[in-house]
């Protein structure tokens, strides 16, 4: 980022379950002093109604700058506009096909297209189970194109207390790999584990 910018991330939120990854992603760029660049596909509307009593405009409230799903001339959607990376959470299939194919039709696969593009992280919480052969390949393929998979798995060494730690948990990991440390997290050897012990 530009020396005396305020660091920013997009957030993307697909249509898979898991809705509740990419509303904390939110609230830890909040936490974080990140600007969040959110963009929400159609589909990830209709989980935000399964999944939580949230409406779209509650979501919207989480992030510092919304984009809609089809302005594909929005500033996230060109690689000069400068970002510390891009956040699927959750991933779909449907999503991380696109990516993967280069053929973007949306604001939210073509900010993964550029954040991939301009080498900067992308992480995808993929959210899929059980995986086949296609999903597999179409996996490797964006690994091999620098994009990170990272899907949300629970981390019982962390002793969570319940599912909103878990949710942390794996949110919070996932932006390790921007470089950003959120609190929620627990360490291994800081917080949990035979470090700790010793201490």
């Amino acid at each position: 980022m530009p020396q005396g910018e305020q660091p920013r991330l997009v957030v993307g939120i697909s249509g898979a379950s898991g809705i509740v990854y990419g509303l904390r992603a939110l609230d830890a760029c909040r936490d974080l002093g990140i600007e969040s660049h959110l963009v929400m596909s159609k589909a990830a509307a209709l989980t935000l109604a399964q999944e939580t009593a949230l409406s779209p405009a509650d979501v919207n409230a989480k992030a510092d700058v919304v984009h809609k799903v089809a302005d594909i001339g929005a500033s996230i959607a060109s690689g000069s506009f400068k970002t510390l990376g891009m956040i699927v959470a959750p991933c779909s299939v449907r999503t991380m096909s696109e990516i993967a194919t280069g053929v973007t039709s949306s604001l939210l696969s073509r900010a993964a297209d550029v954040a991939l593009k301009e080498r900067r992280p992308l992480v995808l919480m993929v959210r899929e189970t059980p995986l086949h052969l296609g999903h597999l390949r179409t996996l490797v393929r964006l690994a091999e194109m620098g994009a990170v998979i990272a899907p949300p798995m629970p981390a019982f060494y962390a002793q969570p207390a319940d599912l909103g730690a878990m949710v942390d948990q794996s949110v919070g990991r996932a932006l390790d790999l921007f470089g950003l440390s959120w609190t929620p997290v627990k360490r291994w050897g800081r917080d949990v584990g035979p470090l700790k012990a010793e201490i």
